[in-house]
């Protein structure tokens, strides 16, 4: 059912997690000048961990896998048409204790793509992959962005 991964997950110690069925991600990435850039998103002040950079994504509804809950959460937040999305593959990042995952789909366009920022997005920037570590990133996305940069490899 549409929308029924909207809620929180709650571990013991207190931590909380969007999405009652564990959260997917986009990490998308392009050619830019002589390297590589990926398509990061600033967060929304108002939101979980906002003022953070990270990914396009976001809570997974029961009936979907991590690919495509990502690909959703890309388009609904980034406008991006999931037609030109070459997937490549899908890692958990993330395992709470309670169960809850986070999976970063990294996927490649073969040039940056226009995007369409919505209300969770302070803005939508292609960012050069050597650049990626010197934003404020989100504390999840931060801690899986040296295996995930090496992943894009």
């Amino acid at each position: 059912m549409r929308g029924d991964g909207d809620g929180w997950v709650f571990d013991p110690d207190g931590a909380r997690y969007w999405g009652r069925h564990g959260a997917a991600g986009l990490l998308l990435c392009t050619p830019i000048g002589d390297g590589l850039g990926v398509l990061l998103q600033h967060r929304a002040v108002w939101s979980h961990q906002g003022d953070t950079w990270g990914l396009p994504g976001g809570a997974r509804d029961s009936h979907e896998s991590a690919i495509d809950a990502a690909l959703r959460e890309a388009h609904e937040e980034a406008g991006i048409d999931r037609d030109l999305i070459e997937v490549l593959e899908a890692e958990v990042t993330h395992e709470a204790v309670s169960g809850w995952t986070y999976t970063t789909v990294i996927a490649r366009v073969p040039e940056p793509v226009a995007t369409t920022a919505n209300g969770e997005s302070a803005e939508l920037r292609w960012v050069p992959e050597s650049g990626v570590g010197d934003l404020p990133l989100h504390p999840g996305f931060g801690s899986a962005w040296p295996t995930l940069r090496l992943r894009l490899r």
